[in-house]
């Protein structure tokens, strides 16, 4: 018996790098592009070492909207989405590549005070998700081990 499916999801806490880069296409489809960075620490031969992972996070339609509008450089985000590798010929013809994380819910951290000085209503906003899913999800930000 065989899987006859995976599971791709990716779920990361961090600051936000850049300020989003936004574009919005002739079809009304907003995309909202920002680098995220997370920091693991440790200890080694007595001392506290950091090492920052920088991902590359890519919104779509409404999430892309919350942060186009409060979403800024140094903010910290949780970001919860798929890993998506994409590739391209650059001008000289060599093969490039890209993993991104396409974000399906993202909520902003410590106050996310965004542009306006205000936490927007809609910064909390999430993908739909199934209902059995819901009511799986409840109360489970209590039992974070951070």
């Amino acid at each position: 018996m065989g899987l006859s499916r995976g599971v791709n999801k990716a779920i990361l806490i961090g600051n936000v790098g850049t300020d989003p880069e936004v574009k919005h296409l002739d079809n009304g489809l907003t995309i909202t592009k920002f680098r995220l960075a997370t920091t693991e620490t440790y200890t080694k031969n007595n001392e506290r070492v950091n090492n920052t992972e920088w991902h590359n996070i890519v919104l779509f339609k409404g999430q892309a909207e919350v942060a186009e509008k409060y979403v800024k450089k140094g903010d910290a985000l949780y970001i919860e989405g798929r890993i998506q590798t994409r590739s391209w010929d650059d001008q000289d013809g060599n093969k490039k590549y890209m993993t991104e994380i396409v974000g399906n819910n993202m909520q902003m951290l410590g106050g996310g005070t965004g542009k306006t000085g205000e936490e927007p209503a809609g910064a909390r906003q999430e993908s739909p998700q199934p209902q059995e899913q819901q009511s799986e999800n409840l109360g489970e930000e209590d039992d974070l081990p951070f």
